[in-house]
């Protein structure tokens, strides 16, 4: 998502400066106009005045500390490290105040809309210090769709957010999963594109993911072409467990969890819908048959 959300940034007239690791990427964003891309880190802060705003999008964990560590001695005191990641919260508090020691801020971002939302309009869900948050609002105002943007609390609490709506995602695309499952097995000759794309119109489970249901249905009309594989990226399992440390009975979301982690044994119709979906929203990698 890093990719398009910095072409959103050069839409609204922001400086960008981008790194990526991989030259592939660096080639095929060089080629973009409004992006001046640098081939390292160093160059990467040279090239930004201070107070320097510095927009992570890595995956969670070991890549984000290891792009944090390799920032830290090029940053000064002032300059301010967005993670825009599913990072874990508690990973965020946890950051936050190792940069702090050294005088640089943290702001954690919860970042939702697939990479088209990162494009044209996401929806962010921010926590950190509150002043931070003010200075950097202009740039989460710019990228976000009006009304998608949220200063929701202090360090950590916009990846807690974004966790929860993770989770939500998580149930409400095995229910949709498991409806259509009801539908192929039905023995009735159903379009099932036309069925989502009905849905679409003034009934109660409309919604973006049933859009994308029916695009998914007209490339593949069953699906024949996917593994009913439903892999997941961590934020499921980290709803569940804070649920749990929190005493929140959340049984559709561990449920939904549960059923991940099944259909990397079994090939499923209900995995294949779930895997068409986060392809659809995320890009996120399909398996073939």
């Amino acid at each position: 998502m890093g990719f398009p959300l910095a072409l959103n940034l050069c839409d609204h007239h922001f400086e960008v400066v981008a790194y990526d690791p991989a030259p592939a990427i660096r080639k095929q964003a060089a080629r973009e106009s409004g992006l001046m891309v640098v081939k390292g880190e160093a160059e990467l802060a040279q090239r930004l005045e201070p107070r320097r705003v510095l927009w992570l999008m890595v995956p969670a964990g070991k890549a984000t500390d290891a792009a944090l560590s390799a920032l830290l001695p090029n940053l000064t005191p002032g300059d301010v490290v967005i993670d825009g990641g599913n990072s874990n919260f508690k990973d965020s508090v946890r950051r936050q105040a190792m940069l702090k020691e050294s005088g640089v801020h943290f702001l954690d971002c919860g970042t939702s809309g697939g990479t088209s939302g990162a494009r044209h309009g996401a929806c962010t869900m921010i926590g950190g210090e509150k002043d931070v948050y003010e200075l950097c609002r202009p740039v989460f105002d710019a990228v976000s769709l009006p009304g998608g943007s949220l200063y929701v609390g202090g360090p950590g609490a916009g990846h807690f957010v974004k966790m929860v709506h993770n989770g939500i995602e998580y149930g409400m695309m095995q229910a949709i999963a498991e409806g259509f499952e009801v539908l192929a097995k039905s023995g009735y000759a159903l379009e099932f594109r036309k069925i989502a794309d009905l849905w679409q119109h003034g009934s109660v489970v409309r919604s973006w993911l049933m859009e994308l249901a029916a695009e998914a249905f007209a490339k593949d009309p069953r699906l024949e072409d996917l593994k009913g594989r439903m892999h997941a990226s961590g934020e499921g399992k980290w709803a569940v467990e804070t649920a749990l440390d929190l005493g929140v009975p959340a049984p559709v979301i561990a449920l939904s969890l549960m059923m991940r982690l099944r259909s990397l044994e079994d090939d499923t119709f209900a995995g294949r819908v779930v895997a068409a979906l986060r392809r659809e929203f995320g890009g996120h990698p399909v398996d073939k048959k």
